[in-house]
């Protein structure tokens, strides 16, 4: 089995894939996509109801169950289980034969998610753990940050790795305003990065600097991984971070850092040279950045 590991949110519902060597290409849980479709998180209603329907469709002689196959995923026991699993074209025809009117929409997200800028940027992003790009990078600096952001968006914005020129604001937070903010990052990169708590406080004004015009966050938490790595031998397992938690944490870091530090210190790792624990962070980073 394949260590190449995905993860993709329809809804705040996880969408887990493995990626088979052998044939060159995705396997997607079919639990998981059954609960995405029906909106579900209990794992035996979802299990209970792909029983139901695969019984079903194997009297009805339908493709979708000859399509199906088995490799193995975490179960709730924290065991790693042979679960059935589908590709892309196999999805599909799942989820066209579930009679439920949210399907239709699961299966546009599906479909087109990884032809946006996002699912493009995600690819690019995935690449960068065998590229050798990181390693060649001097963590905490803005040059590393720029290349970073090059690299996620290049072809996709005519931004990518520039510093942005105008002033922009989200959500009514107003960032570091254009004319001041060569300034502000040189004082930022000047910043010391030596314990957990300087780190935080690094990235933190980075935040509020906002460089570039768009991809700031999905950028940033890479830059932060960086740092962390180099400085204190440690990494971020984003997965372990909440999504709402992180978005209000980062709000309230402007004049309270304790709950992204708390946040950030829960979910230290030391598998910093993991590929799975890297791809598991780029789906968490860019998963934060869905829209609600």
């Amino acid at each position: 089995m394949s260590s190449k590991r995905s993860i993709r949110f329809y809804n705040d519902h996880k969408v887990r894939a493995v990626w088979s060597e052998e044939e060159n290409k995705w396997y997607f849980s079919v639990l998981d996509i059954i609960g995405a479709i029906n909106e579900q998180d209990d794992y035996q209603k979802n299990r209970n109801y792909w029983k139901y329907l695969k019984t079903k469709l194997q009297h009805q002689q339908n493709e979708v169950v000859s399509a199906t196959n088995q490799l193995k995923f975490l179960a709730p026991d924290g065991k790693n289980r042979l679960a059935d699993v589908l590709d892309a074209d196999g999805v599909k025809m799942l989820a066209m034969s579930v009679p439920n009117n949210k399907a239709t929409a699961f299966l546009d997200w599906f479909t087109f998610s990884d032809n946006s800028i996002d699912g493009q940027s995600r690819k690019k992003a995935y690449t960068l753990f065998e590229s050798g790009i990181l390693d060649e990078m001097q963590p905490g600096t803005i040059k590393s940050l720029q290349q970073i952001h090059a690299y996620l968006f290049g072809g996709l914005y005519d931004f990518a790795g520039q510093i942005r020129t105008k002033t922009i604001w989200k959500d009514g937070t107003l960032f570091c305003r254009a004319e001041y903010l060569r300034y502000n990052l040189d004082q930022i990169e000047q910043m010391p990065q030596t314990t957990f708590d300087e780190i935080v406080d690094k990235y933190i004004e980075m935040n509020i600097a906002h460089p570039f015009m768009e991809g700031n966050g999905r950028s940033t938490r890479l830059w932060l991984d960086l740092i962390f790595k180099s400085s204190i031998k440690q990494c971020v397992d984003w997965s372990q971070i909440d999504k709402k938690a992180y978005l209000q944490a980062m709000r309230h870091s402007t004049t309270d850092s304790a709950m992204i530090r708390e946040l950030l210190r829960s979910a230290m790792t030391d598998q910093i040279n993991d590929r799975e624990m890297f791809m598991k962070g780029i789906d968490y980073s860019y998963y934060y950045e869905q829209e609600e």
